[in-house]
């Protein structure tokens, strides 16, 4: 393809890629983020097999592994300590070829950050873009790629008339960081539940962990912070001890509440030389495991298209006919697994009906060289 400059809107997991990845294939690249410095929000990330692939390919695999923690297998639990549930993540990345990477998501953001920067490519900080900016930018660059997330991305909105409002599905998240004072994690990801409630674990080390708090409840956005970290003390109180663990060593700077939201599926992702990526797409819920790995795979093939199709035009409607059907399912899975937890059912095993090959397939769909 001949266009060979991209205005990238937000510095997010999926805007940096991208802009390694098309730096690489000799692209301008111009990346836009309206904060003072790259984004650290999200305590950590779980980076499943296609997300290694696509790493993998940016040369990056081996800096992640040093820097985060290879999983073995996912636990779930009563939220007394009960074993409910044990799923093999070892026979996953084995089916897939790749490993399973959790890593605290302020390192994935350096690694990215400085990859993009031994390229020559600078983020242009405090750079809130704006509707008529967007305009500004469509003639000056051959492309422009909202990646400026789910819940306020001004790249969507210049693409529907009608603004696409991100959906409230009854929960909140308290997440954080815990530097725990012994060696006392091991590899697996603890999945703590009772009704309505959730508490997560993923280990990073042997002494250092992200996790979240969830549990069902009503926006209230003018509650205190220090009233939700509160509760969330009283709720899990009497939960089992690793739980009690975590929330007596957090980082306090580490905690933020999230009220979660995700999108429905989208009808398009562009228009002209406009196109939105990552969570401006198709954010999904935490509970599916997939938004940064979704936003990786966005990077990558997009960069693939860029590389062998000639007209633009074909290059986003292909995009999006690879794309829609995969973040579309990872979308409907989150949901789907929140319902379960958060609207009081005791019946909530996640790892029932997931199998390693299932999973593997699913998550590898679409990636080959």
């Amino acid at each position: 393809m001949n266009n060979k400059r991209i205005a990238i809107v937000g510095a997010g997991v999926a805007g940096i890629a991208l802009a390694i990845l098309a730096t690489k294939q000799g692209y301008q690249v111009s990346v836009y983020e309206r904060a003072s410095e790259i984004s650290s929000i999200g305590a950590g990330v779980t980076l499943w097999p296609n997300a290694i692939f696509v790493l993998q390919q940016m040369g990056l695999q081996k800096e992640l592994e040093r820097m985060g923690g290879v999983p073995t297998s996912m636990r779930q639990f009563d939220q007394y300590g009960v074993p409910q549930t044990e799923f093999d993540i070892e026979e996953v990345n084995r089916l897939s070829g790749f490993s399973s990477v959790t890593i605290l998501r302020r390192d994935l953001m350096q690694i990215l950050a400085i990859a993009l920067e031994h390229l020559g490519v600078e983020i242009n900080f405090n750079c809130s873009i704006t509707e008529p900016d967007i305009k500004g930018l469509k003639r000056e660059f051959d492309i422009v790629v909202g990646a400026d997330g789910r819940m306020n991305s001004v790249v969507r909105q210049v693409l529907y008339k009608e603004k696409v409002s991100p959906c409230y599905q009854g929960f909140i998240n308290i997440i954080g960081i815990s530097q725990l004072q012994d060696d006392v994690l091991d590899n697996a990801i603890h999945d703590y539940r009772a009704p309505g409630e959730r508490f997560g674990i993923v280990p990073v080390k042997t002494d250092l962990c992200f996790w979240a708090a969830g549990w069902s409840t009503r926006i209230d956005p003018h509650r205190p912070l220090s009233s939700w970290y509160e509760e969330m003390q009283q709720r899990f109180q009497s939960w089992a001890a690793p739980v009690q663990n975590v929330l007596n060593c957090y980082d306090k700077s580490s905690l933020k509440r999230i009220f979660v939201h995700d999108l429905d599926p989208l009808p398009y992702w562009h228009q002209d030389n406009v196109l939105i990526i990552g969570d401006a797409a198709h954010a999904p819920l935490p509970t599916s495991g997939q938004g940064a790995c979704q936003a990786l795979e966005d990077a990558w093939h997009l960069a693939r298209l860029l590389k062998k199709e000639h007209d633009l035009s074909d290059v986003l409607t292909s995009f999006y006919q690879q794309r829609i059907a995969k973040t579309s399912a990872a979308q409907f899975t989150g949901r789907q697994l929140a319902q379960k937890i958060f609207a009081n059912n005791v019946e909530s095993k996640s790892a029932a009906g997931f199998s390693a090959k299932g999973l593997s397939e699913f998550w590898m769909q679409g990636l080959a060289l």
